[in-house]
């Protein structure tokens, strides 16, 4: 994903804003800053360092300035461009509204990336998980995710409901909440451009568009439409279409060529488990891609293994995919993993690839020697259980 193109011109010593996270975020970040400085040094010396900057946002936030997400973190990200975050809280059904949305939409991180790769010795409830090797581009921006909604017996989820019977004639059943699903042609062309770029750059053999559009034809349906379009006008010389492989290629991809293919969301959750070597390159709407990239994630050790990143055309935010334990808080105990990899996904974006490299044969050779953290140890026999900071200094101890 890094090119000097894309106007990240990265200097020998950056400064990059982190948050903490909340309740177990302090934990995996402390044990994530260790790995990712430890690397860093361990592949350029003293040539190269990153220079942390804090940015508030969430509990300890709101304790320190009365305010969830401040102004201030907003242009210390944007002053810096790239960042790393822990875990933030979102209550359910009432209270603050996401701050990883708000993130999200105020820096137009527009594309979530996560990859999905499995792990040697991870456990896994699949019986070949070492056929998973895919990566999601989730739109970030659009969908029922943008907040657009409101309570049942509102003003404005009446006024709603009475615009849409007056109009179509078609009744919504009084005391509904009410809430809206905007995608739009911008917002999918430039997902699908993102994933299409990716798979170039890299290699990859297909680019899968994931829909409902059976059913939501002028949102999902109109997602996949948008999608072939961009991939058709934009790269054309790299891109051939499943229609075309099968009455063209007879089902042989020429050298070179990514076959773009698009899938229904409900067969693609079957899909993945029962083929997942026929996926390789996922894009998807909204809130397909959050179902879609958790349930991926279990099948290659569960979130706390899974990392990810939000980027847009100007500024990037790694982070923790998984919620805050707090009941897990300030024991030293949870898995770092997630945290790690998305710094492993940072440093590739930095262009410090063998600083990456190190980290991802670390951890590999860690899981190898089974000392995991305790959501691994208990679903594999034999292992050693270490703490959050014991699991950090294991893959540094593997760097040699």
């Amino acid at each position: 994903m890094y090119s000097k193109e894309n106007g990240f011109v990265i200097p020998d010593h950056p400064k990059i804003p982190y948050i903490e996270g909340d309740g177990t975020g302090p934990d995996i970040w402390k044990a994530t800053r260790m790995v990712l400085n430890r690397a860093v040094f361990h592949a350029y010396g003293s040539r190269r360092k990153i220079v942390w900057v804090e940015a508030l946002a969430g509990e300890k936030a709101f304790r320190k300035t009365g305010t969830w997400l401040p102004a201030e973190t907003l242009e210390i990200i944007k002053n810096h461009r790239i960042a790393i975050k822990g875990p933030l809280t979102t209550p359910v059904g009432k209270g603050i509204r996401s701050i990883n949305v708000a993130l999200r939409q105020e820096l137009d991180l527009y594309g979530c990336v996560r990859p999905i790769v499995y792990i040697r010795g991870l456990p896994s409830p699949i019986r070949h998980p070492e056929k998973v090797d895919m990566v999601v581009f989730r739109e970030n921006t659009e969908d029922v995710y943008t907040g657009l909604e409101w309570e049942a017996d509102s003003p404005m989820a009446k006024k709603i409901i009475e615009l849409v019977q007056h109009e179509t004639g078609k009744p919504i059943r009084q005391g509904s909440g009410i809430g809206l699903k905007p995608m739009s042609r911008f917002g999918t062309r430039r997902l699908v451009r993102m994933a299409i770029s990716f798979a170039i750059e890299n290699r990859r053999k297909s680019v899968t568009l994931v829909h409902k559009g059976n059913i939501m034809k002028y949102t999902e349906g109109a997602f996949r439409n948008w999608g072939y379009e961009v991939a058709l006008e934009e790269f054309g010389e790299n891109i051939i279409t499943e229609e075309d492989l099968l009455n063209r290629y007879n089902g042989k991809a020429p050298a070179g060529k990514i076959v773009l293919k698009d899938r229904i969301a409900d067969a693609m959750f079957q899909q993945i488990l029962l083929r997942p070597d026929e996926c390789d390159i996922l894009a998807m709407p909204n809130l397909n891609g959050d179902y879609m990239s958790d349930a991926l994630a279990a099948m290659v050790g569960g979130l706390g293994m899974a990392p990810g990143a939000n980027i847009g055309d100007g500024y990037a935010v790694f982070e923790a995919t998984h919620g805050t334990a707090p009941k897990y808080a300030d024991q030293d105990k949870v898995n770092p993993g997630s945290l790690i990899l998305s710094g492993v996904m940072m440093l590739e974006f930095l262009g410090w690839k063998e600083a990456a490299v190190h980290i991802r044969k670390g951890l590999q050779k860690t899981v190898r020697q089974k000392r995991v953290t305790y959501d691994l140890a208990r679903q594999m026999n034999g292992a050693t259980e270490l703490k959050c900071s014991a699991f950090a200094s294991a893959i540094i101890d593997n760097f040699r």
